[in-house]
């Protein structure tokens, strides 16, 4: 039966470069690997046609040779037979994804760096607008003291692993090819603990409460991040400790709302204010300060208090407060009151002109109607 094109096999071109025939032979070998398509024979043969093929192009000579001559070029070879090929970086990517390990020729160290941690910091709006320091109290696994994070007894040290031999990785046969992968006994560290540390029992590390103080800067909002270095969970043997990321979530505020740099609040005001106009005090997260309500004001009406809003955490322009207005209905009336409003509305409708938008409003609604009658 004759070879396919190799190139064809692959599926580039004849000028593929090499990163083109690594990426083509990653894509066919993964998909037609026999582990991955268990007692498929024609997935079998396809990925064993793929290894030749990218044995023989992947090689600047044969491939030279094969362009040349075609399969006669390379067979007299031993092209597709094991030759000289590196597969090195091909099937470490690959195997990593189908069996989970981690490739390497020798032994690893067994130092490793500890866990991050996450905690959630609930600020009120004023300590996020103006900075505070904040006490956490957390728990978290620190270096043993008694082993000084070994995890074995005082007096001993780890021993190498029966398994791997110290190398940290043992190697598998999967079809008729092998591959490395992470010692199951010691987990790749290479080396065992016989006579573990009576106070971790082995793990180099021990669960404690600690108290942090967290310097919180002016500005942060919901979502920002404080990195405390060195304050995650303890290495494993000796390894230096991870990091604990404080994530800031600000509570919800009785007056104000905030937006970016910018402070959102609403003010209600008595219809007779908003008609006459005159002067309030509205609430500021620096104080109270005065704000000129000018007659005629409507429902809705923006103030903006310049530079009283949020600065930065990062610096820049300090934000604004935005204050929106709400004309407030009169309740519990007294009589005289209602008859004020009465003989107000009675001279409201002779004079007219005293509500603008309610006038235009009705007459677009009066057009509407005619206009669907029409």
């Amino acid at each position: 039966m004759s070879k396919r094109d190799y190139y064809e096999v692959l599926g580039v071109s004849r000028d593929a470069s090499e990163a083109e025939l690594k990426k083509a032979y990653r894509r066919v070998a993964m998909k037609h690997h026999p582990d991955r398509n268990p007692d498929d024979a024609t997935s079998e043969d396809k990925f064993k046609e793929a290894n030749e093929a990218f044995e023989v192009l992947s090689d600047a000579n044969k491939r030279a040779r094969y362009d040349q001559y075609g399969h006669a070029g390379v067979n007299q070879q031993g092209g597709g037979g094991g030759g000289s090929a590196d597969f090195g970086d091909i099937f470490g990517d690959i195997f990593g994804d189908i069996f989970g390990g981690q490739r390497g020729g020798g032994g690893r160290s067994h130092v490793r760096k500890g866990g991050d941690l996450r905690y959630t910091l609930e600020l009120d709006l004023e300590e996020a607008v103006r900075g505070t320091t904040s006490k956490i109290r957390i728990p978290s696994a620190v270096r043993c003291k008694v082993c000084d994070g070994s995890g074995a007894k005082k007096g001993s040290a780890p021993v190498t692993c029966t398994t791997c031999n110290g190398m940290g990785q043992v190697r598998m046969q999967q079809g008729f090819f092998s591959v490395q992968q992470t010692c199951p006994r010691c987990q790749g560290a290479g080396k065992q603990i016989k006579d573990p540390c009576g106070s971790c029992h082995g793990r180099g590390s021990v669960e404690e409460q600690k108290t942090l103080s967290v310097k919180v800067p002016p500005g942060v909002d919901t979502g920002d991040r404080i990195r405390l270095t060195g304050e995650g969970q303890a290495g494993s043997h000796g390894g230096p400790n991870g990091d604990l990321y404080v994530q800031v979530s600000v509570r919800e505020h009785k007056l104000f709302e905030r937006d970016g740099i910018d402070l959102h609040c609403e003010i209600p005001i008595s219809f007779v204010d908003a008609a006459l106009g005159g002067e309030l005090e509205v609430p500021t997260l620096d104080g109270r300060v005065k704000l000129k309500i000018p007659a005629e004001t409507q429902t809705g009406k923006l103030f903006r208090l310049r530079n009283k809003g949020v600065t930065p955490v990062r610096g820049g322009i300090t934000g604004d407060l935005l204050c929106r207005v709400v004309v407030e209905t009169p309740v519990n009336l007294t009589k005289r009151q209602k008859e004020l409003l009465g003989e107000f509305h009675d001279i409201a409708e002779t004079e007219g002109a005293q509500s603008p938008k309610k006038t235009s409003w009705f007459d677009g609604v009066k057009k509407f109607v005619d206009e669907l009658r029409a």
